[in-house]
């Protein structure tokens, strides 16, 4: 137990530091951007892709070039001929097949989203982004819990058997965002075979961070799409991934993989707002990763440079809290989150804690649809950002806000 006024005079002495540190975003670093630099000189003086399309100009295949779809297809566990790859946002992806779904009738469903009451689940805690396009959309959400091997999938099970209205899920499937869990092959085959009452459910895959490891073993994932195909629910799944946290998070490639019915309805749809993605992208970005194994090797230099982040905030939270009830964190094999978990009714303290003394956090709450968690105790820590020195600054001084919200109490 720490004594009110050592937690005060320690939070003191962390203001007068003047610091000025943020753990709020997951976004690579410097250091991992520079391993990509050579994407900024472009695919050379060479602009023809395979198939000899001029990727300086109009035309080709709508569904991006063949040879980078052939890359990630393996990833992303999607056959090649029914991935998308696009623009440089997968979250743009998201978003705009919601918002399709709302204005033009999907494969399976009798009419359009916006004509009905439109409900997706939310495993909790999970992505504040895929909340916000639901915010944005008048699409209702759900709090679900996330266990240790996905959804709570009997709680869902009986949600999506009993209400047509809802029409979703948002799944991250392998390291989750915030806590890192990596979904059962039992949880995949439960999404894939449900009786759902919307018979155009789906169920929105976003594996982000499908090979973002952080240790040398890479966890594998059920193939969901596969899955949901062998059960007569192919058009279930859309599968979403991108280069954004594997090239330059600024100028990357999003997929979407889905059945080619799915796939024939986007393109369609899409086809009015768009000539084609951005060619000359795609060829760069096949040329510098070449195979599915460049791609693995890529990554495992990213490794090396946020692995000991994340070990730093390990040693901090376990040197601090180890064995202190009502705290307790995630340890995650990949990824780009840490979930700390508090007593409840501090979280939001201790965010506030954390800013006045210069350290940004993302708001207690966003992990939560609407920004409302009723326990208000999950904090979530990224530190893939700053330096080494920078996050173990951090992670220090938000032991001390810990320490001092607790003594409070």
């Amino acid at each position: 137990r720490t004594d009110l006024d050592d937690a005060r005079q320690a939070y003191a002495a962390l203001q007068a530091q003047g610091i000025s540190l943020d753990l709020t975003r997951g976004k690579p670093s410097a250091a991992q951007l520079d391993l990509a630099v050579d994407l900024l000189s472009g695919p050379g003086p060479d602009y023809k892709a395979a198939d000899g399309t001029d990727t300086r100009n109009y035309g080709g295949p709508p569904q991006g070039l063949p040879e980078l779809r052939q890359i990630f297809a393996p990833l992303l566990q999607v056959p090649v001929d029914q991935l998308i790859a696009y623009g440089s946002s997968s979250l743009e992806l998201m978003y705009e097949t919601v918002a399709q779904a709302l204005l033009t009738a999907m494969p399976g469903a009798a009419g359009r989203w916006a004509d009905e009451r439109v409900v997706f689940l939310a495993p909790v805690p999970g992505y504040d982004r895929h909340y916000g396009i639901c915010e944005k959309l008048g699409v209702e959400l759900v709090a679900v819990p996330l266990t240790a091997d996905g959804p709570d999938m009997d709680l869902v099970e009986e949600l999506v058997a009993g209400d047509p209205a809802i029409k979703g899920i948002w799944c991250v499937p392998k390291y989750s965002n915030p806590d890192g869990t990596i979904y059962s092959a039992e949880t995949a085959r439960r999404l894939a075979t449900m009786t759902t009452a919307a018979p155009d459910f789906r169920v929105f895959w976003d594996n982000a961070y499908a090979v973002h490891h952080l240790t040398e073993r890479e966890h594998e994932i059920a193939d969901l799409l596969a899955l949901a195909t062998e059960a007569g629910n192919a058009d279930r799944v859309f599968v979403f991934g991108s280069t954004s946290k594997i090239t330059l998070a600024g100028a990357g490639v999003s997929f979407l993989g889905a059945s080619a019915a799915n796939i024939s309805w986007w393109l369609a749809v899409s086809g009015k707002r768009t000539i084609g993605p951005d060619k000359t992208n795609h060829l760069r970005h096949a040329r510098f990763l070449r195979d599915a194994d460049g791609v693995r090797a890529h990554m495992a230099r990213h490794r090396e440079i946020i692995a000991p982040k994340f070990a730093a905030v390990e040693e901090v939270l376990n040197r601090h809290f180890a064995n202190l009830p009502g705290v307790s964190w995630s340890k995650p094999q990949g990824g780009y989150f840490v979930t700390l978990t508090v007593p409840d009714g501090t979280a939001t303290e201790i965010v506030r804690l954390a800013k006045e003394a210069g350290i940004a956090l993302t708001p207690a709450g966003s992990t939560h649809p609407y920004g409302e968690e009723p326990e208000d105790r999950t904090i979530r820590l990224a530190p893939t950002f700053p330096v080494l020195d920078e996050v173990r600054r951090a992670m220090e001084g938000v032991a001390v806000c810990v320490q001092l919200a607790l003594a409070q109490r």
